[in-house]
């Protein structure tokens, strides 16, 4: 039993774009984003120091979650997919 044909003939962008790698990468970005924003610009936010950095940094501290969902998502298909020796 394996993984479905088209985890093993994607490559690592075919697999990054799939629906199911982006919906759950999406869902953990607001999820842990929203935590890590409260954290780190928590006093900003509540201050209204909303400056055009500030909003960059926030940006950006979205991003951190989206993209270790994706390389841990693609990582995990790949390696199901690999072929047993």
């Amino acid at each position: 039993m394996g993984a479905p044909d088209s985890a093993r003939s994607a490559g690592f962008f075919g697999l990054a774009l799939s629906p199911r790698v982006v919906r759950r990468a999406l869902l953990y970005a607001l999820i842990v984003g929203a935590i890590l924003i409260a954290i780190n610009h928590g006093d900003a936010l509540l201050a209204g120091d909303l400056s055009a950095e500030r909003w960059w940094k926030m940006g950006l501290t979205v991003l951190v979650p989206y993209t270790v969902s994706t390389l841990s998502s693609v990582g995990a298909l790949r390696s199901v997919a690999a072929p047993e020796d």
